[in-house]
């Protein structure tokens, strides 16, 4: 088979997280989240907790720089000697994304990749969506909120801030269904059943 890279937006909650890890297993290639962040952070001599901290949210510019963590700047395209913006660190976390990309198959969730990813030849982008209280549910049971109402506030802010995020870096729409090949509701189907769907549509596209 062809080289690929499956990509998945989701809403907070909606349990795109997990359908990577499900595809994962299914497929027997590796996915990335939040470590991607991490991995990125060290092999740049950066804070990990800055990525962390920055984890998909629009730029702050003016309070977004920190001291490279290793006192030296492997990134030839900034011009500082001690110093990172938010721009460059998105650009370290992109050409991170193209290398795992060019490594073989594998599963990047969020971090804008399909659109990071753009130029790349069989890059599948998925995105995830839920009802409100679906979502809010889910929160709850994983541990991230204490009741359902906070789970709810949650829900609604983190995804204007990985939308604001999105729709930053990208000439396209956070969500909207003509930015991504697939979209799907984990309301109204299980997330083994949006699995199999996408490895049929997998197969079907790449040979």
């Amino acid at each position: 088979m062809e080289n690929y890279v499956i990509t998945i937006g989701r809403q907070f909650g909606s349990g795109g997280r997990s359908l990577g890890s499900i595809l994962s297993k299914k497929l027997g290639i590796p996915f990335y989240d939040k470590e991607l962040l991490l991995q990125a952070a060290e092999e740049n001599g950066i804070n990990p907790d800055f990525f962390v901290h920055n984890d998909e949210r629009v730029p702050t510019f003016l309070n977004g720089i920190i001291p490279f963590s290793m006192g030296v700047n492997p990134m030839p395209w900034y011009s500082g000697s001690t110093s990172i913006s938010d721009d460059s660190l998105y650009r370290a976390q992109s050409d991170f994304i193209h290398q795992i990309a060019g490594r073989g198959p594998c599963i990047i969730v969020g971090r804008s990749a399909d659109y990071v990813l753009r130029d790349t030849k069989n890059v599948i982008s998925v995105f995830v969506h839920a009802k409100p209280e679906d979502c809010a549910r889910r929160i709850v049971e994983r541990g991230e909120g204490r009741d359902y109402a906070k789970a709810l506030r949650m829900h609604e802010r983190i995804n204007k801030l990985r939308a604001n995020y999105y729709n930053f870096y990208t000439d396209k729409r956070w969500g909207d269904a003509a930015t991504y090949d697939l979209t799907f509701s984990s309301s109204v189907m299980s997330l083994e059943d949006i699995a199999d769907i996408i490895i049929e549509y997998l197969r079907r596209r790449v040979k």
